[in-house]
């Protein structure tokens, strides 16, 4: 009955076929070891994966071992690895659960490539589904984190979905399949297992059919996340500049523009509490900076700017400067254009060099007598912060001759005693 449901489920969500390979993600667990008795009594071409992750001793080698003679027994391909756990959570700066996890799927994926399966099968069930649902309401989540566990996630699939664990040992103890039990499972030691051991427990107290009536609830949830995503989808065409960033007055014209931020900016790395500052930034000043692990925001005056910082070397300028001498005559015509300074060569005697401004730089602007700091040009000229940090200059030794693309300075201007000029054009985006 049990193999009948879980093939109809597969069929269903259209997970895999009989004419695909399934590697399947083999613990030696209940779950694990009744999804590959199903699948090969439901006719599927299976192969295992097992990974020893070295982290309860000799109950992790006791594991291998059964899986081992499992496979041999059933005439299954089974795949191997071992793992330093600890060493890799500690070099990544990341909890035992999270290295296992990455560990596993990272080789998962590279096995099924080589033994040219279709899919990998995991052995999430209902249980572990509605787990997952009580522990992100627990923490903290949106929509999607209320959805329950998917049946398929790109090559991963789940067929389990569809039965709970009492009915998998009940299927297991039916066949006289043994399974070993991963003694951290019956402590009441994290929080997956006080949800498993007390809190469930006391939800059916109230609810018998708890379980039924929270996978409902996450499936009619799903179908609402479908309609947000696409309502978020047409949200982001609205607000979203692929040169600036947000544009902030369209953003906060928007049905819930807090929402819409938080979408836009989680998948580039930044936590609910980020995005609320973010959000709280946008009726204040500008230039206040956001960063996240790979990706920065900067409020400007009309846009969220987004951006990677720059890794590449600051030595190195993103254009180039085509440089030129020619003789100044009576038909000589100095070009006005911000993309080309034109000095009198004779006053540019100093080492030429390019360089992005600094904090305290000072330079006479072209038409004027006294000194000004670049920063208040730049603040005057009503750039953004993002384009203050990309501001080059020119240097002829110690002075700025030109901000390149902005203004040249008035002490390198040509007058009445120039006899030769020196060009300069800019080439390539500033």
């Amino acid at each position: 009955m049990i193999t009948h449901r879980i093939t109809q489920f597969i069929e269903k969500e259209h997970l895999f076929s009989l004419k695909d390979k399934v590697l399947v993600a083999l613990s030696g667990g209940a779950d694990s070891v009744a999804l590959l008795r199903i699948l090969l009594k439901a006719g599927y071409r299976c192969e295992a994966a097992h990974c020893n992750f070295h982290l309860r001793g000799d109950e992790s080698n006791r594991d291998e071992a059964f899986v081992r003679e499992l496979c041999n027994t059933l005439a299954v391909n089974l795949h191997t690895t071992h793992f330093d756990t600890t060493q890799y959570a500690e070099q990544h700066h990341i909890s035992i659960e999270m290295a296992a996890r990455e560990l596993r799927y990272h080789w998962f994926a590279q096995v099924r490539q080589q033994c040219g399966a279709k899919v990998i099968a995991v052995a999430h069930h209902k249980d572990d589904s509605v787990e997952t649902m009580l522990l992100n309401l627990i923490r903290g989540t949106g929509i999607n984190g209320l959805t329950g566990i998917r049946p398929q996630n790109g090559e991963v699939v789940r067929p389990l979905l569809c039965v709970t664990r009492r009915e998998i040992t009940n299927y297991l103890q039916h066949i006289a399949q043994p399974y070993v039990t991963d003694s951290t499972n019956l402590q009441d030691e994290y929080t997956r297992n006080k949800i498993r051991l007390n809190l469930l427990p006391l939800m059916q107290t109230i609810n018998p059919s708890v379980q039924d009536s929270l996978i409902d609830t996450a499936h009619h949830l799903h179908e609402a996340a479908l309609v947000y995503q696409q309502g978020i989808a047409e949200g982001r065409t609205r607000v979203l500049n692929e040169e600036k960033g947000i544009c902030i007055a369209a953003l906060l014209q928007e049905p819930s523009p807090a929402a819409l931020l938080f979408e836009i900016l989680h998948p580039l790395g930044f936590n609910s509490s980020q995005v609320n500052d973010i959000f709280a930034s946008l009726t204040g000043q500008a230039g206040k900076l956001f960063t996240s692990k790979e990706w920065r925001v900067i409020k400007d005056r009309e846009y969220l700017l987004i951006e990677k910082p720059d890794a590449s070397d600051e030595s190195t300028p993103p254009f180039q400067l085509i440089c030129e001498e020619a003789e100044y005559t009576d038909g000589f015509i100095i070009p006005r254009d911000k993309n080309t300074a034109c000095f009198d060569a004779g006053k540019c005697q100093g080492e030429i060099t390019l360089r992005r401004w600094q904090a305290g730089d000072t330079f006479v602007p072209f038409g004027m007598k006294g000194r000004k700091l670049v920063s208040d040009y730049l603040t005057d000229r009503k750039l953004s912060r993002l384009q203050k940090e990309n501001q080059w200059v020119l240097c002829v030794g110690n002075d700025i001759a030109w901000l390149i693309g902005e203004r040249t300075d008035d002490r390198f201007r040509v007058d009445e005693t120039t006899t030769r000029v020196v060009l300069y054009t800019l080439s390539g985006d500033k």
